[in-house]
């Protein structure tokens, strides 16, 4: 890793929380629920946690609880990003969503994040009941860089037989490191995320060039997908990551994991947060529903 790099990384961190929320669209600070804070112990360091609970109605059972992992590219460290999107999913899917505040790079390198992630994972597991919530009934979603350490929890859940998620959602999700970002195509002029950038991301994320063939820093390079927690994809048609979060949902399918796969026409990277509002509210309502369905199934 360059001193250059690391300063450039730096200085985006710096910057990047002007830029972190969404369009006023799409803020839905209207929606019902609260919000409270706490820190999750993991072998890996404390984690700062939000946790957004829906309003709870009379006679209901414990609600469910979604793990997000937000974006940044493993180096903006900004989790209030996705505060509409929990804020919809906590509300839309009836759950408690707990935004997890994971460590990024150049501080905190491969593979400090995706080891927070899923030590996150691993309390939730154990003391979700003691929060008044249902153990039994979690899922992990995440979006770019989030998508990546998602899928990384699911790997790891199944790797060191623990309690899997229902379901994983990987939104536009980062899944080959390994490869040049200048060979990544996208079906725009000027994509959101420029190969310069990217290899900029990479390099402070994962300095060893060996580490990114780790499945846990490229999700698309594993060869063992068997097994797997059924996957919603959600991917942007002008991306230039798309073509390799789409091999990921075909390579899940083809090992027998569930997967529904969406590619979302007319928008690029982010558009979940930057727009279009329409692309980006039918997005997270496939999301809710999704949750919906699986958390409705295991409670029967």
């Amino acid at each position: 890793m360059s001193v250059r790099h690391t300063l450039i990384a730096r200085a985006m961190q710096l910057v990047a929380g002007r830029f972190a929320g969404p369009i006023p669209e799409l803020r839905f600070t209207d929606l019902p629920g609260h919000t409270r804070t706490l820190t999750v112990p993991t072998d890996s360091g404390s984690v700062p946690c939000t946790v957004y609970e829906p309003r709870p109605e009379p006679g209901t059972q414990p609600p469910p609880v979604l793990l997000n992992l937000h974006g940044g590219g493993f180096v903006m460290r900004h989790p209030e990003q996705d505060d509409h999107i929990c804020r919809y999913l906590a509300a839309g899917a009836g759950c408690v969503v707990v935004n997890a505040d994971y460590a990024t790079a150049p501080q905190h390198p491969f593979p400090t994040a995706p080891r927070q992630a899923y030590g996150v994972w691993q309390w939730l597991v154990a003391h979700s009941a003691a929060q008044g919530w249902d153990g039994t009934r979690l899922a992990v979603g995440g979006h770019s860089a989030g998508g990546s350490l998602a899928a990384g929890v699911a790997r790891q859940a199944r790797d060191n037989g623990t309690f899997a998620p229902l379901l994983q959602i990987l939104d536009y999700p980062s899944t080959d490191l390994a490869k040049d970002p200048a060979t990544k195509r996208a079906r725009t002029g000027k994509p959101v995320i420029s190969a310069r950038q990217a290899a900029l991301f990479t390099n402070v994320y994962v300095p060893r060039t060996a580490d990114r063939l780790d499945p846990l820093a490229s999700p698309a390079l594993a060869d063992d997908l068997e097994g797997l927690a059924p996957a919603l994809v959600i991917t942007a048609e002008f991306d230039s990551l798309r073509d390799e979060a789409d091999d990921y949902a075909q390579a899940l399918a083809a090992a027998g994991v569930p997967v529904t796969h969406r590619v979302m026409e007319g928008v690029d990277h982010i558009f979940t947060h930057h727009g279009p509002a329409d692309a980006a509210k039918e997005a997270l309502e496939l999301m809710a529903q999704s949750l919906r369905t699986v958390f409705s199934d295991q409670h029967r």
